[in-house]
């Protein structure tokens, strides 16, 4: 019997990782992630282990995909990259008629096994595909609302800072890349490496969420006047405990239809519109006064700073005290009046 031998290291193609590039796309990302995986690959050699292909993918003008830039061009290339990753923009997002031949592309890589990932608005050419359908995924939360209006039925979490769904990765806002990266790196070359990049590049490889850095950005184009009226009114009026009564007097209607015309107009109940209006003051304060925790909460219209606690860490994901850590400016933390 011949014996079996195995494929000489130098013919086994490296594990590769795509960036699809086109118009406008955010080069500051294409070029960021490119160098951590650069990293990566470095300490991937340093535990016996072969480096990482990065490859750039461009749509000429003639048509066909191909490679516009290769970290190891010299090395044998598979059929399809591990991984291909689009990125966001920080311009415009492809329009429904200019995606088509980018989402041609992703469905036939991903036909051939390959796993999808976006970053920030990237999301949208994934969503292009259709097999963001029924599943979760994320984008950048200042996109959200134009994302569900394209793409009904995806299950958008908007907080979410990365949804790893098998086949298919997605990340939220525009530095969200950084987190992308360090999963992909931990899938294709194992944690040691992925703790190992993140202690050189400096980057937190403990999970983030958007809703951390997410300003609420209500709707105000629903084009229901009296509910618009009622919002303007409470943004006028401050932080502090509303009733729902109160707010229907404003809109001048009965309390169960001002409810069913406000949650079709913002999405949200009128109690939860007025958590993030007062959560979202709080945050302000958190982040330019020395007021305790149980001050700010008094003065947003928490009589009990237990539960303005709880609600904070649910809405922001961190509790006041993490928050305040994390985003208060040293040199405006100066006593409010």
């Amino acid at each position: 019997m011949p014996k079996l031998t195995l494929p000489d290291a130098a013919i086994v193609p490296l594990i590769e990782v795509g960036l699809m590039i086109y118009p406008d796309c955010q080069m500051g990302m294409v070029h960021g992630i490119t160098d951590l995986f650069d990293v990566a690959g470095r300490f991937a050699v340093e535990h016996g282990r072969r480096p990482m292909r990065v490859s750039h993918w461009q749509l000429p003008a003639g048509g066909g995909f191909a490679r516009c830039r290769d970290s190891h061009p010299d090395e044998p290339a598979g059929n399809s990259p591990a991984v291909v990753i689009v990125p966001g923009s920080l311009h415009k997002l492809l329009e429904p008629g200019e995606v088509e031949p980018y989402a041609r592309w992703l469905l036939d890589r991903h036909a051939h096994g390959t796993v999808l990932a976006s970053n920030c608005g990237g999301a949208f050419a994934l969503a292009a595909t259709g097999l963001l359908a029924g599943r979760p995924a994320t984008t950048h939360w200042y996109f959200a609302e134009e994302f569900r209006r394209r793409f009904p039925r995806v299950h958008l979490q908007a907080d979410r800072m990365v949804i790893d769904d098998g086949d298919i990765v997605t990340a939220g806002g525009m530095m969200a890349w950084t987190d992308l990266g360090l999963r992909i790196v931990e899938r294709l070359l194992g944690p040691t490496v992925m703790i190992e990049t993140a202690r050189f590049l400096l980057i937190d490889p403990a999970g983030r969420e958007q809703k951390n850095y997410a300003s609420f950005a209500p709707t105000l184009t629903h084009g229901d006047e009296p509910i618009l009226k009622v919002q303007h009114w409470l943004q006028a009026r401050g932080a502090g405990q509303v009733a729902v009564a109160e707010m229907a007097g404003e809109a001048g209607m009965e309390e169960r239809t001002f409810q069913r015309r406000f949650k079709a107009a913002t999405g949200m109940t009128p109690v939860e519109y007025v958590q993030h209006l007062r959560v979202g003051k709080a945050r302000e304060l958190l982040e330019f006064t020395r007021r305790t925790v149980d001050q700010i909460a008094w003065s947003v219209g928490y009589e009990d700073a237990a539960a303005f606690r709880k609600l904070f860490h649910r809405l922001i994901g961190l509790s006041p005290h993490e928050y305040r850590q994390r985003f208060a400016t040293p040199g405006s933390l100066t006593e409010a009046a």
